[in-house]
């Protein structure tokens, strides 16, 4: 399938493979983030005048979703802060190896080498999420412990462990970064066959290699790729590449789903679901149970909420995975096919994320550039925008957008399953299932 290495271009290649402009950026994002949390910590109680939670829960997520994601799969990684410091630490420097490097360095256990952890995680925010995104102190709160699990895990465990197995964005990113139009990869793995160094994973005077624990030279999957540019850094042979691709192009019958990840994209769906309904829904009952946190109502929201996306959204979908085995008499693993047609939903459920985050991001827009001149809520006006009332989209643009982008999701997961499928008739149960999530996506976005 065509590739486009954009390495081949010169200017590129020295602005991936130069330190100094993903540090400034990164840098960048840290003082970002340290004051995102000390907006949440001491700045107003309003959430729409808090910069934590509009930069972080409104503009963030915005880009993460529209923009990040869709772009570049895991491009966020390559400049998120939350690392930063454990790494320095790790590496004894701030540009690459230098100095007494901290840390012990063990190996994360085998038996949490997977997404599980990360599903976790993501579900624990999930039922907190009400007041997280509304809730400043919360959600100061929130960041500054990921911040210090962050720390904490690099100062214990080798490379980037938190990330990896930890971070619930992570997992999120790395699940849809299968379909991303980006990649690294090898130029020729007869030049990486002939390398014992494997400096691009062991680090040189160079660099300090993968901290993802991936080996380049062998790496045909995009979920555990962070796009830190490091191995380009570190090849003495200059074999490394980072190319455009087709979108999906990852996705083929010889690389299904684990069961991590398949429960992990069954996750995103039922969440996706459940935040529509209770951030976009009129239903106010529903509202008032999620952001009431310890009352007997919000734990029946939890409970419903937990019974959506680890019973209800996986049971069916396993169960139209089942149905269509027995009217193909296949023979292959219940498992097996449930990856297969897992890594066929991907496409809609980054269409259901970016539907879902479209229905916020135009509507709460206004509220950037006011906390952007004051962060913390007590009546500055730092850049001369805190009383700017900022539309650039109108709202009846907003359902014709997501009606868009679900059926065009919906459509293109429906391609990849039939792709995937070894006989038309396993196919059906599965399409249903797709067809029932996004007509429920729809039916609460846009009634």
């Amino acid at each position: 399938m065509n590739r486009l290495a954009l390495t081949s271009t010169p200017w590129i290649k020295n602005l991936l493979t130069s330190r100094w402009p993903q540090f400034i950026v990164r840098t960048i994002t840290l003082a970002g983030f340290l004051l995102t949390i000390l907006a949440g910590l001491f700045g107003s109680r309003v959430g729409s005048h808090n910069f934590a939670i509009i930069f972080v829960w409104i503009a963030w997520w915005s880009l993460l979703k529209l923009v990040f994601i869709p772009a570049g799969g895991r491009s966020w990684c390559s400049i998120c802060p939350i690392p930063m410091p454990g790494e320095w630490l790790q590496n004894g420097g701030l540009l690459g190896p230098g100095g007494r490097p901290l840390g012990l360095g063990k190996r994360w256990p085998r038996k949490l080498n997977n997404t599980w952890l990360q599903s976790a995680v993501f579900l624990g925010m999930g039922i907190f999420s009400a007041v997280i995104l509304t809730q400043p102190r919360i959600s100061g709160w929130a960041l500054l412990g990921l911040f210090i699990a962050a720390i904490t895990l690099s100062l214990v465990f080798e490379r980037r462990s938190f990330c990896r197995y930890l971070c619930p964005i992570g997992g999120f990113t790395g699940l849809y970064a299968q379909l991303s139009p980006v990649e690294i990869r090898a130029v020729d793995p007869v030049v990486c066959a002939g390398h014992t160094e494997k400096t691009c994973y062991t680090g040189s005077a160079q660099g300090y290699g993968c901290p993802w624990g991936n080996f380049p030279a062998a790496l045909s999957q995009d979920s555990n790729c962070g796009l830190c540019m490091e191995c380009l850094r570190t090849c003495p042979h200059d074999n490394l590449a980072f190319n455009l691709r087709p979108y999906g192009s990852e996705i083929s019958a010889k690389t299904p789903l684990k069961l991590d990840e398949t429960f992990l994209a069954l996750v995103m769906l039922g969440s996706a679901l459940v935040y529509t309904a209770v951030y976009m829904g009129s239903w106010g009952w529903l509202k008032n149970a999620a952001y009431h946190v310890g009352t007997l109502p919000w734990l029946a929201y939890a409970l419903a909420f937990l019974a959506i996306t680890l019973v209800v959204v996986p049971g069916l979908f396993f169960g139209a995975v089942w149905l269509g085995k027995k009217m193909s008499a296949a023979r292959e693993p219940l498992k097996k096919l449930a990856g297969l047609y897992g890594s066929g939903l991907l496409p809609l459920g980054m269409a259901t994320w970016v539907a879902f985050t479209v229905s916020f991001a135009f509507a709460k827009i206004s509220y950037i550039l006011p906390v952007l001149s004051d962060p913390f809520g007590w009546g500055w006006d730092l850049f001369g925008t805190a009383s700017t009332n900022l539309s650039l989209v109108d709202l009846w643009l907003s359902p014709i957008a997501q009606v868009g982008v679900l059926a065009g999701g919906l459509l293109w997961s429906s391609r990849l399953v039939m792709r995937l499928a070894r006989d038309r008739r396993q196919a059906l149960p599965v399409l249903a299932f797709a067809l029932a999530h996004a007509a429920g996506m729809m039916w609460l976005l846009v009634g």
